[in-house]
């Protein structure tokens, strides 16, 4: 979080204008160390939208931000996403003089892009939003984007926000270990228990597996790349990759994936297809996958069919 917000522009497709209107609540004082908090992510927000500040519905803009923050189902379709978004990116490019000559300004709906770009904002923030106080960050968005006085200095901002970030990092870290320790005696449960169900073997590494269909072909080697069929569940049932899904299968070196997939797949003939119950240390570990959806020493199921060994 070093710079906090200061980077948002990248991934909102590098949006960033000038609004004409202002507030008589933007000159609120800031009471509370909350309030501060949320009025420092305002400003980093509202620089972080400057070019595509005139073609937002601010109105639009907080009702998706909250949405966002709820989980709510987006307010602009899957469709609409991306010719909207190439919309604003062509009339910022010509507000800004970077478009061909002779290009002009297609138009859009403020409360679409409103939407938009509150959406992405209020998922980048969704990690901290029980932090942020929205009318105060809405009211410090607003002034950054008209041109206004904020109530902080830029000297406050930065000793807010570095405090900010800190403390942020230290409860996301005490979260993590509770989680992480959590899964893990669930995960030995789990193991302990799944052991003893007829059909289960259990390698000396602590791999778990069920044979669902045996194969005749030949058993790929730990160097090999195969082709297989393949999805992936948390113990609770939610299934976080699938080849299925995607309706195509999948090809993959066999020293390129997490130990317990590479050891269960070299137990399989071509054809077959196994279930695997793979222990946190020989998947994503302490670790789990950043920003998930494998959490911090979570044990994995895998069922996996093995098409064919690549040459």
């Amino acid at each position: 979080m070093t710079s906090f917000l200061r980077g948002l522009a990248a991934c909102l497709l590098a949006f960033a204008g000038t609004l004409s209107t202002a507030h008589a609540a933007d000159t609120a004082p800031l009471a509370t160390d909350r309030a501060k908090d949320s009025y420092m992510v305002g400003m980093d927000v509202g620089h972080s939208l400057t070019q595509v500040g005139p073609d937002l519905d601010l109105a639009a803009f907080e009702k998706a931000l909250d949405n966002a923050f709820h989980g709510g189902a987006p307010l602009v379709s899957e469709e609409q996403r991306k010719p909207l978004a190439q919309a604003l990116m062509q009339r910022i490019a010509v507000r800004t003089g970077h478009a061909p000559a002779g290009t002009s300004e297609p138009s859009v709906s403020k409360e679409q892009a409103g939407y938009l770009v509150g959406a992405d904002v209020g998922r980048s923030l969704a990690p901290i939003h029980d932090e942020i106080d929205v009318p105060v960050m809405m009211q410090a968005l607003r002034t950054v984007l008209s041109n206004g006085t904020p109530l902080l200095s830029e000297e406050e901002a930065n000793a807010l926000r570095a405090s900010f970030s800190q403390r942020v990092q230290s409860r996301v870290q005490a979260a993590a270990a509770a989680q992480a320790g959590k899964n893990q005696a669930e995960g030995a449960a789990f193991l302990a228990k799944n052991k003893a169900v007829k059909g289960v073997y259990t390698t000396p590494t602590g791999l778990q597996y069920m044979v669902l269909r045996q194969g005749a072909g030949v058993r790929p080697k730990p160097s090999d790349r195969v082709r297989v069929n393949y999805e992936g569940k948390l113990l609770d049932g939610t299934v976080f990759d699938s080849s299925y899904q995607r309706g195509e299968p999948a090809e993959f070196g066999l020293n390129q994936v997490i130990p317990g997939w590479a050891e269960g797949v070299t137990l399989m003939p071509v054809g077959s297809k196994y279930r695997f119950w793979i222990p946190s240390n020989l998947g994503y570990g302490a670790q789990g996958t950043p920003g998930g959806p494998i959490g911090p020493n979570a044990t994995l199921t895998f069922d996996v069919e093995l098409m064919g060994i690549l040459q």
